[in-house]
């Protein structure tokens, strides 16, 4: 299926790509981040987009205010630590401003932090990266203010914005886990990227017994097949989540960056970037199972040689669902804006998600992919119903 808008823009000072892709529309709005990557391309913010659609259906239910919208996605072909990043970042805003202003709701991604992408909005002269969908609530203030009371909320120290969507993720694993089998005070985890989404995969897979063995961040690995400290390294890690390594216990062994796919573990959680699992890697993977926390981590064909081999994946957008349908409970008022009430409904959502996922994969013999798919076109017909009218 085509993208319903598709934009190329080229930075007039360094040359460098950008891109939008609006993938659905649903009242005319479209919710999905903006990812600041190396070697993005218009290929992969395509695909980036169609999983919005995916995860915004996915998520659909009909006892709640909020209505799914459409999907679409932005990157930029930068690496996030490059100087000229923030200005291009700037420029790139600053042409597609209506798009973000009538249709497109977007926010942080991979090597974009969302306060960074609000302060480039309000120098643009938007109130936030999510106006377009203000338009469409009978009570914007209100929502304004939800969100704004949402992203002051502190645990331990860390945003709750940062934290939802690793623990959704974290949830997912747990989930699954338990539908195998398998004892949380038991099962080991592997965790690749330890950024917002990586870092509380880690910390709430630890907090609920299970032994994180070995992280990888951009300097690298890190084990310890006894069970890596994980609030140490989330207190010892930088902006881009890598981890001071004079921390490191005695216990604690490094490694290449690559090494993450080689370490036996029951979870393997790719939480970083996209690509980074191959057909050529699935030998070296052990796991019992693979939680995909990052978009797009496995290649078709690597995932296809993992279930022929009885190593099933947990699609991305159905694992890491949590972070936009946590902005869209809050924007029309299904949650109150505190972390109680917030990861009370992931908690519920997320096992409702992944037990009828996984009963229809049971039930079939089709992967858990195919049927999350399947769940999210049964419920985009639903959304087109009660919406009415779609873009």
């Amino acid at each position: 299926m085509s993208s319903l808008l598709e934009i190329t823009w080229t930075d007039p000072v360094t040359s460098r790509k950008g891109y939008v892709v609006i993938d659905t529309l649903v009242r005319g709005l479209a919710s999905g981040g903006l990812r600041l990557r190396d070697g993005c391309t218009l290929d992969e913010v395509r695909g980036l987009a169609q999983g919005m659609t995916r995860k915004e259906s996915l998520v659909y239910d009909p006892a709640d205010r909020y209505l799914p919208l459409g999907g679409g996605k932005g990157g930029i072909d930068i690496d996030p630590g490059d100087p000229e990043a923030p200005e291009v970042l700037r420029r790139f805003l600053a042409a597609v401003r209506p798009i973000v202003k009538e249709q497109w709701n977007t926010g942080e991604d991979f090597g974009l932090r969302q306060e960074t992408l609000d302060k480039v909005a309000a120098d643009l002269g938007l109130a936030s990266t999510v106006e377009a969908v203000f338009a469409i609530l009978p009570d914007a203030d209100a929502a304004r203010q939800r969100l704004a009371e949402a992203f002051a909320v502190n645990v331990d120290g860390l945003c709750l914005a940062d934290l939802v969507g690793g623990y959704g993720v974290a949830q997912a694993c747990l989930v699954t886990a338990e539908r195998m089998g398998l004892d949380h005070e038991r099962v080991t985890a592997v965790v690749q990227g330890f950024g917002s989404i990586g870092g509380a995969v880690a910390r709430y897979l630890a907090a609920a017994g299970v032994r994180v063995i070995a992280v990888a961040d951009r300097d690298g690995l890190i084990r310890n097949d006894a069970g890596l400290d994980v609030e140490l390294l989330l207190g010892a890690r930088d902006g881009l989540g890598v981890i001071d390594r004079a921390v490191l216990r005695p216990g604690d062994r490094t490694g290449p960056r690559e090494a993450w796919l080689d370490v036996p573990c029951d979870l393997l959680v790719p939480a970083a970037m996209s690509y980074v699992i191959t057909e050529a890697d699935t030998s070296r993977i052990t796991a019992r199972v693979v939680v995909e926390g990052a978009n797009m981590p496995t290649l078709p064909e690597a995932e296809a040689a993992l279930v022929t081999r009885g190593i099933p994946v947990v699609p991305d957008f159905l694992a890491n669902v949590m972070t936009n349908a946590w902005w869209w409970w809050i924007v029309f008022g299904d949650i109150e804006p505190t972390a109680a009430s917030s990861y009370s409904k992931i908690d519920s959502t997320m096992r409702r998600l992944v037990e009828a996922v996984s009963v229809e994969a049971d039930r079939t013999g089709r992967t858990l992919r195919a049927c999350a798919l399947q769940l999210a076109r049964r419920n985009a017909e639903a959304v087109t119903e009660r919406a009415g009218v779609t873009g």
